[in-house]
């Protein structure tokens, strides 16, 4: 399945903000933005809502909330939508949480123009205060902690959404053989690159993940998210039943 990407016009507009803080802020900016395929497919297939409360958990140098604050309505970006895709989020504004100071900082600075529309807390996911939300997104996060500090999270997450919340949690498929080990590989060059210290993983095949959710009360969908790479990762869609007689909050 070929790889969706994000317009070039969206990808230089929301990678500019980081051309001031140096090379290797906005260098990491376009090749995630341009080299990833959860960023486009979760705009191409309309996960996000406009208006949302949207909590990035692992947010590193607010690459989505960025991307989502080039989205005003009148951004030039906006002219070249590619036809399918749903319709452009408007109005979403993210809480990011991250553990690494010096990312937070590089958020903070780079989307400060944003104003109230996207706010980083310095954190740790395991104990940080996740407020409310209507869509929670957890990218390639989860396998850093043990499986009960997952769990724990995972909880506080439900709790923290809406009725008729969202998580998009993309995660590695421990089943997957070849493509999950070259994935492993791949996050330990990644992490060390980018400062982190290298520690133990915590992976779980697909229908663990499924069963989790499923224990929390989670709907869940399963997409690939790895076209054009040689990844194992899918993003699980999982979403709490709406309030009764109530429509989900757009």
């Amino acid at each position: 399945m070929p790889s969706v990407l994000l317009p070039p016009e969206l990808l230089d507009q929301a990678t500019a903000p980081y051309r001031p803080l140096g090379q290797f802020a906005w260098r990491f900016a376009r090749g995630k933005l341009s080299g990833d395929p959860a960023f486009a497919g979760l705009l191409q297939r309309g996960l996000i809502p406009a208006n949302a409360r949207l909590l990035d958990i692992g947010c590193g140098q607010g690459l989505l909330a960025s991307l989502l604050g080039s989205l005003t309505g009148q951004s030039p970006a906006e002219g070249a939508w590619p036809t399918g895709w749903a319709a452009a989020p408007h109005g979403v504004q993210v809480h990011g949480i991250e553990l690494m100071p010096r990312d937070v900082e590089r958020a903070r600075t780079a989307l400060a123009h944003l104003g109230e529309r996207a706010r980083f807390t310095l954190g740790n996911m395991c104990t940080a205060d996740f407020g409310q939300a209507d869509v929670a997104v957890i990218l390639d996060v989860l396998h850093y902690v043990d499986y009960q500090a997952q769990e724990d999270v995972l909880r506080r997450v439900q709790a923290a959404l809406a009725p008729g919340g969202t998580l998009l949690l993309r995660v590695g498929d421990a089943s997957a053989g070849l493509p999950f080990r070259i994935s492993n590989w791949v996050d330990a060059v990644v992490t060390f690159v980018r400062g982190h210290r290298l520690t133990r993983l915590y992976c779980r095949p697909l229908g663990d993940w499924q069963a989790l959710l499923g224990q929390l009360g989670f709907s869940v969908e399963t997409i690939p998210m790895h076209q054009g790479t040689p990844f194992a990762n899918i993003l699980l869609v999982a979403r709490l039943a709406p309030p009764a007689g109530g429509a989900e909050r757009h």
